[in-house]
């Protein structure tokens, strides 16, 4: 059986003090931009449904979540969005059913190996053209946003994540009875944040926003 690695957890995480988490998470998606006025983009990612369809299009990816990932500042090229809505479309589609409904990461008993179906989607994801490890990441996280962590260079560099994201996320979510999961969830419910944002996206936002040098007041 292969090492489990754990993360490195976000300096706010870190201190002993939740102030600063919930100022991190308050900056992100609460606060406007003094330079344009407007939320962050990304603040809007975890709610975005703008034709109603969302729940209906679970299991099938549609133009819908190629414009969602911009919101994360990422864009599917051309040739890869033909392939994504064409003919690669019905086989993304299965895999994507196949690995079931949504559910919490910290809730999956067995880890996540190649011959796992969400392992097995990203690495589809990953062939086509344009779609990188980013990318892919963010793709899944839309369809399975409380399963899947999002991944970019970023994150990687502040969780220590960058030769595995994923496993070593699971792995720290269920460490001591699920300890980092429940002080996660509990950071959402204190930021007054809906519960529609996940776990896994509080994490994703406390590195990524301490990789991008905010310092909480």
């Amino acid at each position: 059986m292969a090492e489990q690695v754990s993360i490195r957890l976000p300096r706010v995480l870190r201190d002993g003090d939740d102030a600063g988490a919930l100022d991190v998470l308050q900056e992100y998606f609460t606060r406007k931009v003094a330079k344009t006025g407007y939320l962050r983009t990304g603040a809007l990612w975890d709610t975005w449904d703008p034709s109603g369809n969302r729940d209906r299009d679970v299991d099938r990816f549609t133009a819908e979540d190629l414009v969602a990932v911009t919101l994360l500042a990422v864009q599917v090229p051309a040739q890869g969005a033909l392939f994504l809505l064409g003919e690669c479309n019905a086989s993304l589609n299965g895999l994507l059913a196949d690995v079931g409904p949504d559910r919490d990461l910290a809730n999956e008993a067995d880890p996540l190996t190649p011959e796992s179906p969400v392992w097995q989607l990203e690495t589809a994801l990953r062939d086509i053209h344009g779609v990188g490890r980013t990318m892919a990441s963010k793709l899944i996280a839309r369809k399975r946003p409380r399963l899947f962590p999002i991944y970019d260079d970023v994150v990687g560099r502040e969780l220590g994540t960058k030769a595995a994201h994923v496993e070593p996320v699971r792995f720290s979510l269920q460490a001591r009875n699920g300890e980092l999961h429940d002080r996660l969830s509990d950071l959402r419910d204190r930021a007054g944040l809906n519960d529609v944002v996940p776990v896994v996206r509080i994490l994703d936002v406390l590195a990524w926003m301490q990789g991008k040098g905010y310092k909480p007041a």
